[in-house]
């Protein structure tokens, strides 16, 4: 069993930054929402170390965040957080997608 060593990483990453828009804006939202995908992206990473081709956990949560972090780079121009966890999550995306694909 190999073990996902990317997919925890990520899922800590978005933990971290949830933690770091609660204590440096109070955003208690930003809080809820990195415990919330970083937990289902842990999960989803433990599931891919367990089965390499069990992507669609991990898959659904990059690509939500991807998708929602993207729509906020968009409208901020702001690198960071969000250009930032979008690229980041996209690339997840695809990364998963290439694990499919060639297992």
């Amino acid at each position: 069993m190999a073990i996902d060593w990317l997919g925890f990483g990520y899922a800590g990453a978005i933990i971290m930054g949830g933690l770091m828009g609660y204590k440096r804006k109070g955003s208690v939202m930003s809080l809820i929402a990195g415990l919330l995908f970083g937990s289902v992206s842990a999960y989803g990473a433990y599931k891919v170390s367990s089965e390499p081709s069990d992507v669609a956990v991990s898959l659904l949560a990059s690509g939500a965040l991807a998708v929602v972090m993207g729509i906020r780079f968009k409208k901020s121009k702001k690198l960071m957080p969000a250009g930032f966890m979008a690229g980041m999550s996209l690339l997840m995306v695809l990364r998963l997608l290439l694990m499919t694909m060639f297992g």
